[in-house]
């Protein structure tokens, strides 16, 4: 007869996860650093008191808590948290996230569908309302006309790569071991959802003692077949000039220095996603850098005329591929290595559904012997050079551009160039939205594997703060500079609180432009005139808002939620502050540099184009002029079949 513990739902979910692990390659982690929660009327009384109880009963025993609690002050921040987190960990360890019913739960939704999006494994425990429904309608309870078990939760069904609600003590056991299942499949993880109705968490069970005892989930390196792998290399060795995009498989693989090897057997140059961006380190003589919307001319140029891409580890977004115009050969042919089967289909491709360091290391021994010419070569490495010049003058502009700027400003790309020349390789630079994850895609000279951090997948303005704790947690070995927008930082500057209370070291360097950089420079190519994207007053004639420039004071709000802030007006002080956020206490808090930039100047172009259609008919002279533009790189979209 087997042994049970008698525990509540909520105290049988927080004792399960404490005991999970992942394993590869033999090394076994820790699958949940801890949870991140808000409590409310939903939670309080089940995972609150479940989480109190572990806590307690761990440190009463001298011991670590298995899964510590962290409190968060955004439901959808603390997802970021997490994704952060999991991403520096290779997606091998994660958090749970806690919150309570109703809009605290829905918060989450912008974390889930970034988590998805990015396949990046986060666990997400939303409180539901009652199951039993005897008090219902309960505060905050959706009332759906058409159906009686309708919830707001449902909302995560299509931004979860597992969903499931424990509406039964019973179900718990195999709705934890599905989503272990899915958070530790390389190929299917995202953000997975359980839905908790309250009153279920607090309800008590007996269960079989061994659900508590230490699990170990393996994380599978498939390897490729040897057949796709053949005629992977056939396509190689028929091929001219080849061209690899690199993804973000290549990390989350552990297939840096595969590639690494593949491409100086080979000669075969690299093109990077933002996601894949640090797959080869700055200087390696086959890397080009980023490819597509945001590439640069060097991998754009090259891509133009390339008639073999293998893609490995990409999931081919429209910034990759340039709304497709990147690949403009005729008879173009693509290899997809990828861990899914979804992925690797993309693009009419010969599919080689594999790890991506398996696939090379089998690759490289498959084509021992063949290189491409080295006239190719020498191409590769001219066009790298004209651009890295091109990059050496945005990170120190001429006194052209210097002469041009107000007192006080400074251009993006100085601002980028001087932490990327001042910190140390393994640290680590975070972006997500606005116009710098373009100029760092560009622009950023990657010294470590680690090092690039762009969630580029949702491109969430406000995941920047959040996701910064998430790395520093992940590793407190490195500095994370986190780079915001005044638009981004005023989305979600509150786990700057959280940074706080834990004392988390990060730095975050408040890019003040007046406005939405990014947009407003869009808005202007495609014909309208930045319209609705500035901060300013709304003009008393006008009735628009193009009156004088709003005074808000980022750099006191900071200052108001207990950070450290240095305020810099010049190259120099710029340069000063970055050395005092380096060398402050690793247990001393946040720290945010403001410094202010002119949003007219802009990087070097990429040579390329992304799709954003512009209205067909318009009065306004600028979006009929644009849309001829429109039409113009549209003939040059391809549809590889």
């Amino acid at each position: 007869m087997s042994v049970t513990v008698r525990l509540t739902v909520a105290q049988a979910t927080v004792e399960f996860l404490a005991h999970q692990y992942s394993e590869r390659d033999g090394v076994r982690r820790k699958l949940f650093a801890g949870c991140l929660g808000i409590f409310g009327h939903g939670n309080v009384a089940g995972i609150g008191q479940a989480l109190l109880q572990h806590e307690t009963a761990a440190l009463a025993a001298g011991e670590t808590p298995g899964l510590p609690y962290v409190l968060a002050r955004n439901e959808q921040a603390m997802v970021h948290t997490a994704v952060g987190y999991a991403r520096q960990k290779d997606r091998l360890q994660t958090w749970v996230c806690t919150a309570s019913v109703g809009p605290g739960s829905t918060n989450m939704l912008t974390g889930a569908a970034l988590a998805t999006i990015n396949r990046i494994p986060v666990l997400l425990l939303p409180s539901g309302t009652f199951a039993t429904r005897r008090s219902a309608p309960v505060l905050q309870e959706l009332e759906h006309f058409g159906a009686g078990d309708v919830t707001v939760n449902d909302a995560f069904r299509p931004l979860s790569t597992y969903f499931d609600r424990v509406s039964r003590a019973e179900q718990l056991p195999s709705a934890l071991l599905n989503a272990m299942r899915v958070l530790t499949d390389p190929a299917q993880t995202g953000a997975v959802t359980l839905s908790l109705p309250q009153d279920v968490q607090a309800e008590a069970y007996d269960w079989p003692e061994e659900l508590f005892a230490d699990r170990v989930w393996h994380v599978a390196r498939p390897p490729a077949e040897k057949s796709r792998i053949q005629a992977a290399a056939d396509l190689i060795r028929d091929s001219r000039r080849p061209l690899i995009v690199a993804g973000g498989g290549v990390h989350y693989s552990g297939a840096e220095d595969a590639l690494a090897a593949f491409c100086e057997a080979t000669g075969i140059p690299v093109g990077e996603s933002q996601a894949g961006k640090g797959s080869l380190l700055h200087g390696h003589p086959q890397l080009l850098g980023a490819v597509g919307s945001t590439g640069t001319t060097a991998a754009n140029a090259i891509a133009r005329d390339a008639d073999l891409v293998i893609g490995i580890g990409t999931r081919w977004s429209d910034f990759t591929t340039a709304s497709r115009t990147a690949f403009q050969a005729a008879g173009v042919r693509f290899v997809n290595v990828n861990v899914a089967n979804f992925d690797a289909g993309k693009q009419s491709g010969l599919a080689v559904v594999a790890d991506a360091r398996e696939a090379l290391e089998s690759l490289t021994e498959a084509l021992q012997g063949w290189s491409v010419d080295d006239g190719y070569r020498t191409e590769q490495a001219r066009l790298w050079a004209n651009w890295d010049a091109a990059v050496e003058a945005t990170y120190h502009p001429g006194p052209e551009v210097t002469a041009a700027l107000a007192p006080g400003r400074l251009t993006q790309g100085t601002v980028l160039g001087l932490v990327n020349e001042l910190t140390d390789p393994r640290d680590v630079v975070l972006c997500a939205a606005g116009s710098m994850p373009g100029d760092l895609h560009k622009l950023w000279r990657v010294r470590d594997r680690r090092g690039y951090h762009v969630e580029y997948g949702y491109s969430c303005m406000g995941y920047e703060v959040p996701a910064s704790i998430g790395i520093r947690l992940a590793d407190e070995s490195r500095d994370v500079f986190a780079m915001v927008g005044d638009g981004g930082y005023l989305m979600m500057p509150t786990e700057l609180v959280t940074a706080v209370q834990e004392r988390v070291k990060v730095i975050v360097v408040l890019v003040q432009n007046h406005g939405f950089h990014s947009i407003g420079s869009l808005s202007e190519s495609l014909g309208s005139q930045r319209f609705g994207t500035r901060y300013r007053f709304r003009g008393q004639e006008s009735h628009q808002l193009d009156g004088g420039t709003l005074p808000v004071d980022l750099a006191a709000n900071a200052r108001s939620l207990g950070v450290h802030v240095i305020e810099v007006h010049s190259r120099d002080e710029l340069g000063k502050a970055i050395q005092v956020a380096k060398h402050a206490p690793s247990d001393g808090g946040p720290i945010l540099i403001h410094v202010e930039t002119d949003p007219l100047i802009h990087g070097p172009d990429s040579d390329s184009w992304w799709d954003v259609p512009v209205s067909e008919v318009s009065e306004l002279d600028s979006t009929a002029a644009a849309y001829d533009t429109y039409l113009q790189h549209k003939r040059l979209q391809r549809h590889h079949f």
